[in-house]
């Protein structure tokens, strides 16, 4: 396969998915959409997600506790009081990983 058409996939790809994720944004933006719906999903969704996560992670962790449910844990602990600590998701997320990839 010619290297052009991964390229060119590639490139496809990433204008389909940003255009898709921007799409929302300049729709509300220009229709000043501002309900009391969207504000609560605004406002609830993101800690939601964070459970989620969480529990995805902590799925296995009592079948290999030593081997890898420390670790597990000790990423959650950091993710969790990192965000308690400055309520930003993103920097917990990185603190969070970057404490479990150590710990591997």
């Amino acid at each position: 396969m010619n290297n052009w058409y991964v390229f060119i996939a590639i490139v496809i790809s990433a204008i389909c998915t940003f255009g898709m994720r921007a799409l929302p944004f300049l729709i509300s933006d220009r229709m000043k959409i501002k309900s009391q719906k969207l504000e609560f999903l605004g406002r609830i969704l993101p800690p939601a997600i964070m459970a989620v996560l969480l529990v995805y992670c902590l799925k296995d962790v009592p079948s290999d506790f030593i081997g890898i449910g420390i670790a597990k844990l000790a990423g959650v602990l950091v993710t969790g009081i990192s965000y308690i600590w400055k309520n930003n998701s993103f920097l917990s997320i990185i603190l969070g990983t970057l404490c479990y990839m150590l710990l591997i």
